[in-house]
């Protein structure tokens, strides 16, 4: 079983940047693959980013490739993700994910899921 929670979100400017955290429990935290996903409202869940477990492959969507970097430290049972450049369109509630194995894009394949913080970009 694995419980995490989101924080960092808030309102930033477009341009600027903010860093999400999302702190897991459990000794286990180095064996699962991480994810990020958003859901900007009336809009489905989509996947950001997601890194396996030893930080040794990563995954982005188009959208955000050269903007956010996502990362982990075991030691800290925490993944980041951080965003530059920010857009309106980035807009959303921002969600962690876990799953064991490799990183996928699918939200489906994802066992564990955080509360969500919210990201607002204004213009």
């Amino acid at each position: 079983q694995v419980q995490l929670v989101e924080s960092g979100g808030g309102l930033v400017q477009a341009g600027g940047s903010l860093k999400l955290s999302c702190a897991a429990s459990g000794r286990t935290f180095s064996m699962y693959t991480m994810g990020w996903f958003r859901q900007a409202p009336g809009k489905e869940r989509e996947f950001v980013a997601a890194i396996s477990w030893s930080g040794g492959s990563t995954l982005y969507a188009d959208s955000v490739k050269g903007r956010f970097t996502i990362s982990r430290d075991n030691a800290k049972n925490t993944v980041y993700l951080q965003m530059n450049s920010l857009k309106p369109e980035d807009t959303a509630v921002y969600y962690c994910a876990a799953r064991k194995f490799r990183p996928v894009t699918s939200l489906n394949e994802y066992d564990y899921w955080g509360q969500g913080t919210q990201v607002t970009v204004s213009s």
